[in-house]
């Protein structure tokens, strides 16, 4: 049954991701184009780049808009499909729920321990780890088709990363200017 599929998959997702929302990419574009097969990786570009513009953290929008997309793919009715994205949302989720409710009170009393900083010193940079993998794992020939892409991409890293313009900037300067050229 495709929502046990999807709760099971997406539960395992939100259980295994440190880090947020961009940790999580490649962790669902492995799990929803490789495995599965429920999408193509053209989609799962357009799905980042849709979670990117709509409010909320992307790998939960992600998520919704994926139960959704698979089960609009199997010809599911338009209830059934909101259920997809409601169980995919819900699974994803869960886990960091969980998990919040049963540290807030380990945290207090662990905190200033050494193995307690210990492990945090080793998940930040295993968190980056994920982060990059996601970032490299969307420079596809279909988000860079020619040397423009290649220019509209470097000019948005160097906005946000030197003058610390904001991500709603550079998405609406990024859609105008993609109209102008494309």
């Amino acid at each position: 049954m495709i929502y046990l599929e999807l709760f099971l998959s997406f539960f395992v997702i939100g259980m295994f991701t440190i880090g947020g929302g961009y940790a999580m990419l490649s962790l669902i574009q492995n799990e929803v184009v490789t495995v599965h097969g429920w999408i193509t990786d053209t989609t799962f570009t357009d799905i980042v780049a849709i979670s990117q513009m709509t409010p909320g953290p992307i790998g939960i929008n992600s998520a919704t808009y994926i139960g959704y997309e698979v089960l609009s793919k199997s010809g599911a009715s338009e209830c059934m499909c909101i259920l997809g994205s409601f169980t995919a949302t819900f699974a994803v989720v869960l886990p960091s729920f969980i998990i919040v409710l049963m540290l807030c009170k380990v945290y207090e009393k662990w905190r200033h321990h050494f193995l307690f900083q210990g492990v945090l010193k080793g998940l930040r940079p295993a968190v980056l780890g994920l982060v990059g993998t996601a970032a490299l794992g969307l420079a596809t020939p279909e988000n860079f088709i020619d040397w423009k892409s290649f220019v509209i991409c470097f000019v948005a890293f160097l906005a946000l990363y030197f003058k610390k313009v904001g991500p709603f900037a550079i998405l609406g300067l990024g859609a105008i200017v993609g109209l102008l050229v494309y």
